[in-house]
């Protein structure tokens, strides 16, 4: 099934994901249907979710939108929920069938023998043998006329269902876009990691031909290129795993996207991509934001109305109904008798009444019906206020996440610095005899643990701010995005 599409004309991946107007938009079924709850339950009652798995094309370097894309279309999730949304939609439809009337077709074709007393002057045994065969089409008509609002309540109550239904569709899109945006990120930390262990194994190969330099030249002793050799090993060691988790995270990420779990995926990185910089909205801003645009909360609501509505058709129940009964048939007739002579007739025939229903007592069944209805109503509004609380976390989890990993990068990044330039420094001293090989080794070490931070912190980044926009409820949305992007001349 095939809900979202991005604009793949921007330069940035998160930008098409978040940050244009135009970015993020419902196309082929449901084409500029994301507007409200409403808009998408009425797409999913008239659309066919797509069927099958994806198949990606390893040759092609798939942007974040392009996977998103590709996940509406084939992830399973997708297709239930909007399964569910479509049942609603006919629920709502079966709801509605009861304002009209009821016709029934019926063909009636029998024999009947019957035993008639008669008086024995006119019947000399007292009674007469009769034999009535008939052929009876008939039309019959039920209408229910009043019913003090139970059909209204059940339209209005399966009306909220469907448009929270409707809700349901964005809010596993929302959860979807974000979980393959996740995997993208966990991928692209996986090469880096994977070339930041390249470099290492560089760095530890230049630090090890140093010391075999220097023990040639009669400079440095065995357990120093012994030690050396050792690190050279390790980041060998290091690098193999990077290229495994590599794997995995392919693998993860073709998961996401519907397709068959494989490791053959390429994705575009695009590693020169401006970072996020810094929050446009104050977290009292984005508070207001999530309890206005989260499905979850729409959905719930939608719920409490349904259960209203709910509580409405139980009471209904308690007062009387008017229906309007009636029939039309052709009656045709051959009867015979053992005495006498008797006619025969085809005749059409018609009865019609207006009744009055009501239900005087029915061992406790409405009270307990109503009693579930309020119930009900009283357990949404709980539930309403345990995701309302839940949001509100969620947001400031979001809001301080990203700004500690606003802080980590910036972190990271003196740390590169720094580390790369101690490495080089120790190297040469090292080269000169100025420093031993612990000092290389140790500084060595850093510059690697360093370059892991440095990935580490810029994924996080894209991450938290993604994340950022999903506590919002705003992804796939043409709203503002609560981040801006570093200019191009800001400091990778």
């Amino acid at each position: 099934m095939e809900l979202i599409q991005y604009n793949a004309s921007l330069s940035v991946v998160l930008v098409s994901l978040l940050l244009a107007p135009s970015a993020a938009r419902i196309r082929g079924q449901c084409a500029g249907k994301v507007s409200s709850p409403e808009a998408v339950a009425n797409c999913a009652a008239h659309e066919i979710p797509r069927d099958g798995t994806a198949v990606l094309d390893p040759t092609h370097s798939y942007t974040l939108a392009e996977l998103i894309d590709v996940a509406e279309e084939h992830n399973p999730s997708t297709r239930v929920v909007w399964e569910r949304a479509k049942q609603k939609a006919r629920e709502l439809g079966l709801a509605k069938s009861a304002y009209y009337p009821k016709l029934d077709g019926l063909a009636v074709l029998g024999d009947e023998r019957l035993i008639n007393p008669f008086p024995e002057p006119l019947a000399p045994r007292g009674y007469v043998m009769v034999e009535v065969p008939v052929v009876r089409p008939e039309v019959t008509l039920q209408y229910l006329i009043f019913d003090f609002g139970k059909r209204e309540a059940t339209v209005d109550s399966a009306k909220q269902e469907k448009f929270a239904a409707g809700a349901d569709v964005t809010q596993v899109n929302q959860a979807l876009a974000f979980r393959v945006a996740s995997n993208y990120y966990q991928l692209v930390t996986a090469q880096e990691r994977l070339q930041a262990a390249q470099d290492t194994l560089q760095t530890a190969q230049t630090t090890q031909d140093a010391a075999e330099y220097r023990l040639n030249n009669g400079l440095a002793t065995l357990p120093d290129v012994l030690n050396a050799r050792a690190e050279t090993a390790q980041a060998a060691f290091d690098e193999e795993s990077a290229d495994g988790d590599e794997k995995i995270a392919r693998v993860k990420l073709t998961e996401a996207v519907g397709a068959d779990p494989s490791p053959d995926i390429t994705i575009d990185s695009q590693t020169s991509a401006p970072l996020p910089e810094k929050l446009s909205m104050s977290i009292d801003a984005l508070i207001d934001r999530a309890m206005k645009n989260r499905p979850e909360l729409m959905a719930q609501t939608l719920r409490i109305r349904s259960a209203q509505d709910r509580i409405r058709g139980a009471k209904a129940e308690y007062k009387p109904q008017i229906a309007l009964s009636g029939s039309i048939a052709q009656t045709s007739l051959w009867p015979s008798a053992d005495y006498g002579q008797l006619g025969q007739a085809s005749e059409p025939t018609w009865s019609v009444s207006l009744g009055v229903h009501w239900r005087i007592f029915d061992g406790g069944a409405r009270a307990s019906e109503l009693s579930i209805a309020e119930s009900e109503r009283r357990e949404a509004q709980d539930e309403l206020t345990d995701i309302h609380d839940q949001t509100t976390r969620e947001v400031w989890t979001a809001y301080i996440a990203f700004r500690t990993a606003l802080r980590e990068h910036d972190a990271a990044v003196a740390l590169l610095e720094a580390a790369n330039a101690s490495y080089s420094a120790s190297l040469d001293a090292y080269k000169y005899g100025v420093k031993n090989l612990v000092d290389v080794v140790t500084a060595e070490k850093q510059l690697a643990q360093a370059r892991l931070s440095s990935v580490s912190a810029r994924s996080e980044l894209f991450i938290e701010a993604v994340n950022l926009e999903f506590a919002t409820g705003n992804l796939l949305r043409n709203q503002p995005p609560a981040t801006t992007l570093q200019s191009p001349g800001g400091h990778p």
